[in-house]
């Protein structure tokens, strides 16, 4: 069994990585699109929390979230996000995928994976390379040649607020990219 261990930095901004069971791709459809924007408004609304960034791509999550002072409950946010969205996605007719044996015992349904990914951010320079990674991903799988093209995403969030420029990112070829040491 893994020594797992979780940082906790009270009022800290968090990476995430959330990916969906066996890695099937539909996160990015409508219907999947509203039953999570729904969960997050239902968790923020008795645990709020910060959204710096996000992009979401047809099977996984990344978003980077700043708690509230003091707090440092992200993974009953996660848990809460996963369950509602889960409760939300089924009764409205989504799929859930093929469960071994040991998900169906412990009850886990087929639609996340169990877990999720998380990294603390370290600072501006940190968060700055977190946020341009987000921004990135959608061309870093090759689902678009310009990071504007993607819609799903907190991009034009950060045009708008001079952050970025409309052409970040080119519009070449997808370079060899290597993710970052804390990977994806």
């Amino acid at each position: 069994m893994p020594n797992y261990r979780r940082n906790f930095v009270p009022g800290g901004i968090y990476f995430f990585t959330a990916v969906t069971h066996l890695r099937q791709p539909f996160l990015t459809s409508d219907l999947a699109r509203k039953c999570l924007r729904e969960a997050i408004e239902e968790v923020r609304e008795d645990h709020p929390f910060e959204m710096i960034a996000q992009v979401l791509l047809p099977d996984h999550w990344h978003t980077i979230w700043q708690l509230p002072e003091g707090d440092v409950a992200y993974p009953m946010r996660w848990s809460r996000i996963k369950e509602l969205f889960t409760r939300k996605w089924l009764e409205a007719g989504g799929e859930e995928f093929q469960q071994s044996e040991s998900r169906i015992k412990y009850r886990r349904r087929g639609v996340w994976q169990k877990r999720y990914w998380e990294h603390t951010v370290d600072g501006p320079q940190d968060l700055k390379r977190c946020v341009d990674y987000v921004h990135w991903n959608p061309r870093k799988h090759a689902f678009v040649q310009r990071v504007a093209d993607w819609s799903l995403s907190s991009f034009h969030r950060y045009v708008d607020a001079g952050e970025y420029t409309i052409d970040w990112g080119g519009t070449d070829p997808v370079p060899n990219w290597h993710a970052p040491e804390w990977g994806e």
